[in-house]
């Protein structure tokens, strides 16, 4: 199963949409350099599927990548299918999936500025196995 990188988005702080970069380096066991949810942790790095945000679209949202805090915007993989422990590569990187959606307690900056979030229930994450350049437009290939 293969897809493409369709967006990069970082930006320094958590819980705010992140803007488009051209690429971004990924660093082994912390995520994207420079990227406020980069860290010793498992969710390293976040990924939304283009598609989850073309849904959010259709109900009249002006939202596109990175709006959902995602670093990763990918198409045509079906994220929330993958198992745990599914790795990913991207351009010179491997991720490891280490979590499927999340638990938000409360409605975070990015519910009010988007009006709503898909990232609990289509977002996946993964922790850097191997670090290098990833760049938009590059292929996404799934290891099961």
């Amino acid at each position: 199963m293969s897809g493409k990188i369709v967006a990069i988005n970082t930006s320094t702080a958590k819980g705010e949409r992140k803007k488009p970069v051209a690429f971004a380096e990924f660093r082994e066991n912390h995520g994207i350099v420079g990227d406020g949810h980069a860290g010793e942790w498992h969710r390293q790095v976040s990924l939304l599927a283009i598609e989850s945000i073309q849904k959010m679209q259709k109900l009249g949202l002006d939202v596109g990548a990175g709006d959902f805090a995602e670093n990763v915007t990918t198409e045509g993989i079906d994220l929330v299918s993958l198992p745990i422990g599914t790795r990913l590569s991207l351009g010179e990187t491997l991720l490891e999936v280490t979590q499927i959606g999340k638990e938000c307690h409360t409605r975070c900056a990015i519910y009010y500025q988007a009006g709503d979030c898909v990232m609990p229930k289509e977002g996946i994450f993964a922790r850097v196995i191997q670090g290098g350049l990833a760049h938009t437009g590059e292929a996404v290939t799934v290891h099961i």
